[in-house]
């Protein structure tokens, strides 16, 4: 039988299960990848799970969003992410290495691997043929303890590509033109699988973009193939012998098809603030803008800088616009330098900043009250950028050059110059000084773990009661965010996993009395959340589930989940239920009090679960828990469970 390139990856790294949509499957993962703010809580899980040295064939914490040293807390975060790559046998990338996506597609990227990250961007891996997924800590830790990753088989779409991308449409514009046509819960559920004759015309590097704004749409995860691109790619890493040619096989089959022209795409710009919020450049032209902002993991290839520096040769940027100018890596940044375009871009106006992730964040680089931020990151979610009124657009490299240099909304193909094709350097520069290999096992053993005050240990959580009488503490609508739950910025992030403490900051855009009104909760027994459609979107950061769960949060109700931050409710023991009836959502209210009688013996019994109100009046709920996982649940999160398993 044909098989598309998906099927061969899960098969070739296929454990448990069958691989058939909707059953759960566990892979073997080769490889795992973790990001400073949601590292350091993946290291106190995999302490906590009472293990030595990680159990997986290649570990990797990269220190790249907690940059911005204010005061003492993002350092010494540093410090105890040294000692814990020392002490458990994990690659450390040093601070102002680079962004993890762009550094560890090169440095480790391997077509055929499985790999599983701790932040929601990591299927940009997927651009080599890779099976990459974004997870909370708890799950990464798990992979860490050589544990394999557990998910539901997805179905697969195949995106066939034809023709070639015009001038001034790069790699950006291609999968905002994805996002138009699926919006931001069209991939729930699905691998979206890239392949046909268009491949020829998009570089690894191209792909890397593609794939990473993939978990905008909710994939679980992109592939490409593993082709000429890559193997090039690879090679001007010095690492060619890491190259194996993978593709679907001639004929294969997919749950669901679709084909994209990219001859047939024009510039494309996604408005505030949503990444799904797609519209041509030409029908928002002319809107005064005061940021355009190069860089972060979904424009990280040294083309998407080189062009802009071409685009700005010679010229000078807007003298209302800040140019800031955000290098994906050290390597990305030797290299511009090493051919020219870093001294055009400092000389057009821009404003240089360290490698890492920075104002893609909210770590620097906010933009002024209610202006326009033209940016070539993967989200827009409100405050994300650092500025609760924030007025941030998502588009191509070439979009926010020429925009850069108008003062307003441009649209790059009206600049009246050529394009500017940029090639490769004939002789990359490739930089491993940053990044430090893992101590041997004999001398691992004796590291300590330097933490301070603020690195807490990850709070106790008690098993989930068979009788629960909570009340509705909030009430949320559609398309909630993890950044809504937790926020970002510089203001917040150093107290990402001190829990007890982040706790004050949660939902703190929304409903600013939250925590009060939860922690008041804990008393009487907690608290449930109502939400919308696509609760928990974007961010894969697991204090989004962890920091409520401690301020009392034992059930959220919601129309729909968005995949990762659904597995983070059941990673730490809280109760994620869809209404069977989506009109309760409308008759639910906060204050109202919901009772749960024999609650374990019905989620051991299938998929419904039926909640009372103080009324006496039932509402139909129900969960999408495989066995394993409603253990894991009723334990109390992910820690217990395992903890419990090593025990016996």
């Amino acid at each position: 039988m044909a098989l598309n390139l998906t099927q061969k990856l899960i098969r070739f790294r296929l454990v448990e299960g069958e691989p058939v949509p909707d059953a759960e499957i566990a892979l073997k993962v080769d490889q795992v990848l973790l990001q400073d703010v949601l590292g350091v809580l993946a290291m106190l899980e995999f302490e906590a799970m009472g293990l030595e040295r990680v159990r997986v064939g290649l570990a990797a914490q990269y220190v790249d969003h907690n940059l911005v040293q204010t005061d003492h807390m993002n350092a010494d975060e540093h410090l105890f992410l040294r000692s814990a790559c020392r002490r458990f046998g994990v690659w450390y990338s040093r601070p102002g290495n680079g962004i993890s996506h762009p550094v560890h597609f090169a440095r480790f990227g391997r077509p055929g691997d499985v790999l599983v990250g701790s932040d929601s961007h990591t299927p940009a891996a997927g651009a080599m043929g890779m099976l990459a997924f974004g997870a909370g800590g708890a799950d990464v830790a798990l992979a860490m303890a050589g544990e394999p990753l557990r998910l539901r088989m997805p179905r697969v779409r195949g995106v066939r590509l034809v023709g070639a991308l015009p001038d001034w449409v790069s790699a950006k514009d291609v999968i905002l033109a994805m996002l138009r046509r699926h919006g931001t819960e069209g991939g729930t559920g699905w691998i979206f699988e890239y392949h046909g004759p268009g491949l020829t015309s998009l570089s690894a590097m191209d792909r890397h973009v593609i794939a990473n704004m993939g978990a905008e749409m909710g994939c679980t995860t992109t592939v490409f193939p593993a082709d000429e691109a890559v193997r090039d790619f690879l090679r001007a890493e010095g690492r060619e012998g890491d190259f194996t040619p993978l593709s679907a096989d001639p004929g294969a089959a997919y749950d669901a098809e679709e084909v994209l022209d990219l001859s047939a795409l024009e510039p494309l710009i996604a408005l505030p603030s949503s990444p799904g919020n797609v519209v041509p450049v030409r029908d928002v032209a002319g809107r005064e803008i005061y940021q355009a902002y190069i860089g972060s993991s979904a424009n990280p290839g040294y083309r998407d800088f080189a062009v802009v520096a071409q685009i700005m040769r010679g010229r000078v940027a807007h003298d209302r616009v800040s140019l800031d100018i955000n290098p994906s890596s050290r390597q990305v940044l030797e290299n511009l330098a090493a051919e020219g375009h870093v001294a055009d871009l400092v000389a057009a106006g821009g404003r240089l900043h360290q490698a890492g992730c920075n104002g893609c964040i909210g770590m620097g680089q906010a933009p002024a009250t209610g202006r326009i931020s033209l940016r070539t990151v993967p989200r827009n979610f409100p405050g994300r950028s650092g500025t609760r009124e924030d007025s941030v657009y998502l588009c191509s490299p070439e979009t926010a050059a020429a925009s850069a240099l108008t003062g307003v909304i441009t649209d790059p193909r009206t600049l009246g110059m050529p394009y500017p094709r940029v090639a490769a350097p004939a002789q990359p520069k490739v930089n491993i000084t940053m990044l430090v290999p893992p101590l041997p096992p004999e001398e691992s053993n004796v590291v300590p773990l330097e933490k301070t005050e603020n690195i807490a240990s990850i709070p106790d959580l008690g098993a989930v009661p068979d009788t629960l009488v909570v009340p509705v503490a909030l009430k949320v609508g559609d398309d909630i965010s993890t950044d809504d739950i937790v926020p970002a910025g510089n203001r917040v992030m150093p107290y990402w996993s001190n829990i007890p403490r982040l706790g004050g900051f949660v939902y703190e855009g929304v409903d600013a009395t939250y925590p009060a009104r939860a922690r008041a909760s804990l008393a009487a027994g907690g608290h449930a959340i109502v939400a919308g459609n696509n609760y928990g979107q974007g961010s894969s950061r697991e204090n989004a589930a962890l920091a409520p769960r401690h301020l009392g949060l034992h059930v959220v109700l919601a129309r729909s989940f968005a995949r990762i931050h659904w597995q983070n409710l059941v990673n730490f023991g809280v109760v994620p239920l869809t209404f069977a009836d989506a009109a309760d959502y409308d008759r639910l209210g906060p204050g109202e009090a919901l009772r749960f009688a024999g609650l374990h013996a019905a989620l051991r019994a299938g998929p419904e679960v039926t909640a009372t109100t103080a009324e006496g009046r039932p509402v139909r709920l129900r969960h999408a828990l495989s066995p394993r996982q409603v253990d894991m649940l009723l334990a109390g999160g992910v820690i217990n469970w395992l903890r419990d398993r090593l025990a016996a």
